[in-house]
């Protein structure tokens, strides 16, 4: 089974000051272990992208160097596998927003949700679960969930 990684995983798989560092990475690495596979799309990485580089002084930035960056998204493409994008993820998207009503930021968790339509990818890791339970077709789960279900 494939897992779409959320921008939150990634952030936190590669942030070793994170609180939930050591939790999301051994979340993935049972995931892995089970043999199941890890994805994450062109729009994780942009937020990635933002958050690391915003400043410090900014909403959630990290404040670190392209470099540092760069870095860290080579570390990504070693864990997850790249879902290409596709015309076809703006139909959904739109079909998704107006159904569900999704205003503000939340689009993007709705874009997120078309392309794993698309890609027929029905498990999403994630920290915001809530955000994600009104689409009907995708299990949100949580680091603990995996967890927690791994040590059953």
């Amino acid at each position: 089974m494939r897992y779409l990684l959320d921008t939150g995983v990634l952030l936190r798989l590669v942030n070793r000051e994170a609180a939930e560092h050591h939790e999301v990475r051994a979340a993935v690495r049972v995931l892995k272990a089970q043999g199941h596979v890890t994805v994450m799309s062109f729009q994780n990485l942009c937020e990635f992208w933002n958050v690391c580089t915003r400043p410090e002084t900014a909403r959630g930035g990290l404040g670190l160097t392209v470099d540092e960056t760069r870095r860290r998204l080579r570390a990504l493409e070693r864990v997850a596998a790249m879902l290409p994008d596709s015309p076809d993820t703006f139909s959904i998207w739109k079909r998704l927003v107006l159904t569900h009503g999704v205003k503000g930021t939340q689009v993007h968790d709705a874009k997120l949700v078309a392309l794993m339509n698309v890609h027929a990818v029905s498990v999403l890791l994630t920290l915001n679960a809530a955000d994600f339970r009104r689409y009907p077709g995708i299990t949100p789960v949580s680091p603990q969930d995996v967890l927690a279900a791994a040590s059953e």
